[in-house]
């Protein structure tokens, strides 16, 4: 069975092979069945690719699409979409593992997590999980790999998962202050770069509930280190460099200043307070950008990351096991790697479902989304 997205109807393949049998030797010969994503299963690639598409991307629970197929006049419960989701993203994992991969081999790392919601065993009752998002783009200062997006869950949020998600890097990882983190920084590891956007974070809520005048003026100072920003995207590193320490340098030094100055003159239990603390623990890490052409201002890359899983736990409410959750982490690498890569996800699904589970796991690369994309054009 199989989806045709442009009329919006289903098909189904009927698979003839007849028996001969040979008079001489009474043999039965018989024309082997074509490979199908799921052994015996009923599904073509392009009913797979849909389902996901549709969950992962569209954000519709399995329950509505088991409604919207039944207006089609076809019967596919809930539990056999789930089934369906659940052999796919097995098949798929050793492509996202090769995206996991690559995304390590970067020179920077945007790594963001997000909480959902994960059914618990044995009652009605739901705990808080963790989706983790790793992250390598090198559009903003055309590096020449394509931008993937790698997503991992977890039951909980110890450090030790982000610890051994990156275990080994040693690059620059754009990260906010979760303690889990620091672990991974050090000598001969990885090394910390701050995000700009959570130091504005703590000034815009202390001046959306205050008013305070000293919050919007920090607003302000970081907003003219955002424009210059806007100056240097699409630049080489070393162009991003020049300009960083022509422009940025000077408004990074004397906004640090300020803010000490600013510090010494507040009551040093105010909510503002505590936002230029954070921001004066914070800036000495955000530093490094001054002076390296492959690092951002902020760590807004990792954040829009998490945007379809935010839309997704509002529809689809909860993961109903680790294995569910696992499985959404395998879809949402896929997913959003091909989107980031202007491809269309459903298309490229498809086109790699028909031939992934004959694919040679020494190939896998063959089948990214690029590589589509080569193909297609």
């Amino acid at each position: 069975m199989n989806h045709l997205p442009s009329e919006r109807r289903f098909v189904v393949n009927r698979i003839i092979r007849p028996r001969l049998s040979c008079s001489c030797c009474e043999k039965i010969v018989q024309s082997p069945l074509s490979s199908r994503p799921i052994e015996r299963g009923r599904p073509g690639s392009g009913l797979l690719a849909h389902v996901l598409v549709s969950k992962f991307a569209d954000h519709l629970p399995l329950y509505r699409q088991s409604q919207i197929y039944d207006r089609e006049g076809i019967d596919l419960d809930r539990s056999t979409l789930s089934d369906w989701v659940g052999r796919s993203t097995a098949l798929l994992e050793p492509l996202a593992d090769a995206i996991g991969r690559m995304v390590r081999q970067g020179n920077a790392v945007f790594a963001d997590d997000t909480p959902v919601k994960l059914q618990a065993p044995g009652n009605k009752k739901t705990k808080t999980a963790r989706i983790w998002a790793y992250v390598r783009d090198e559009r903003p200062w055309r590096g020449q790999a394509p931008p993937l997006a790698w997503y991992q869950f977890t039951a909980n949020r110890k450090g030790e998962h982000p610890q051994g998600h990156l275990r080994g890097y040693k690059g620059w990882i754009h990260a906010d202050g979760y303690a889990g983190f620091k672990a991974l920084f050090g000598k001969d590891k990885a090394v910390e770069m701050a995000c700009m956007a959570h130091i504005r974070r703590k000034f815009a809520d202390v001046h959306a509930s205050q008013g305070s005048s000293i919050a919007g003026e920090a607003i302000q100072w970081i907003a003219k280190l955002y424009e210059i920003e806007k100056q240097v995207r699409g630049n080489p590193p070393p162009e991003r460099v020049r300009q960083r320490q022509e422009q940025a340098k000077l408004v990074f030094d004397d906004l640090e200043d300020w803010l000490h100055t600013q510090l010494s003159r507040i009551s040093g239990k105010s909510a503002l307070a505590g936002a230029i603390r954070y921001a004066l623990t914070r800036l000495p890490k955000a530093r490094p950008y001054l002076d390296n052409g492959h690092l951002e201002l902020d760590n807004n890359t990792a954040e829009r990351a998490m945007k379809p899983v935010a839309l997704g736990r509002k529809n689809y409410l909860f993961m109903g096991s680790e294995g569910g959750g696992k499985a959404a982490a395998i879809a949402y690498t896929l997913i959003e790697t091909a989107k980031l890569n202007d491809i269309d996800p459903q298309a490229w699904l498809t086109w790699m479902l028909a031939q992934i589970a004959d694919h040679k796991i020494n190939r896998i690369n063959d089948l990214m989304p690029w590589c589509y994309a080569d193909k297609s054009a």
